[in-house]
């Protein structure tokens, strides 16, 4: 009876274990199509806004005060 026991709660946490692996498998894959859909959808910003939806970040690295002699 001990061992029927002890195999039945091992296959138990097998198949948690490969639930848990399914659903990190699955959260992967959400967050590479996300990933994906964000940069097809920034690219398609980009190629319709022109110019005006580009970022100013150069901007940032301008020092705003002139360095002193």
């Amino acid at each position: 009876m001990y061992e029927y026991e002890l195999q039945q709660a091992r296959s138990a946490e097998l198949r948690r274990r490969a639930e848990d692996e399914r659903q990190a498998r699955q959260v992967v894959r959400s967050r590479r199509a996300a990933r994906r859909e964000a940069a097809e959808r920034a690219a398609v910003e980009r190629a319709e806004g022109g110019a005006g939806s580009e970022s100013h970040t150069h901007l940032l690295h301008r020092l705003r005060f002139a360095r002193p002699a």
